[in-house]
């Protein structure tokens, strides 16, 4: 049986939820404003700690906000943010939550001014995946001039945890930027579900 091969960061430990979101989810390009909304979060909360441990707990966070429904998470008073900070099945931040439930309403008025939240990110790249020919772990990059821009633009509209980085590991999630490497199988899966998707 031939060997599947796989981006080097998801097989360090062979951690099977790691694995299964590579092969699934990181990098397929995603245009629904609600997962556009988990993302986001997801990216924010992940600042400063591993994607695995972000991972592990995410359906704790789905079941914490609200399925990831930006309307809802918006209206969270100080009770539901009180109670957030005492659930222990996500990660107790006081910052990210408010930034969580800031960005909710960031992310609503962008709604508002684009018609969807996909149209607002995707025009960074006027629509396409940036395709990344990397070669190894070593050739990764932590932001690019892109997400620099992004950064830039969501900050002046209000978002909170929206650094260039942070900005990055979103677009590589999002499928806005294929970061997959050369060599790994769903380089070449993705590369036809662009063609099919015309991205």
């Amino acid at each position: 049986m031939k060997e599947i091969i796989r981006c080097g960061w998801c097989t360090k430990g062979t951690h099977e939820i790691y694995i299964k979101y590579h092969d699934e989810e990181w990098g397929t390009p995603l245009y629904d404003d609600q997962l556009l909304f988990e993302f986001l979060v997801l990216e924010s909360f992940q600042a400063g700690l591993s994607w695995l441990t972000v991972l592990r707990k995410r359906e704790n966070f789905r079941k914490a906000f609200a399925n990831f429904e930006a309307i809802k998470v918006s209206k969270f008073n100080q009770k539901k943010f009180d109670s957030l900070m005492q659930d222990a099945g996500i990660i107790r931040n006081r910052l990210k939550i408010e930034a969580a439930i800031n960005n909710a309403k960031c992310f609503l008025e962008i709604q508002k001014e684009f018609g969807s939240f996909a149209k607002y990110v995707w025009s960074f790249t006027n629509g396409k995946t940036i395709v990344n020919q990397f070669k190894s772990l070593s050739d990764y990059k932590s932001k690019t001039a892109v997400s620099d821009a992004m950064s830039e633009d969501m900050g002046k509209r209000g978002f909170k945890f929206r650094g260039s980085t942070i900005c990055y590991a979103f677009m590589q999630a999002t499928g806005i930027t294929d970061d997959h490497t050369a060599d790994c199988f769903r380089k070449k899966e993705l590369l036809l579900i662009r063609k099919k998707m015309k991205v």
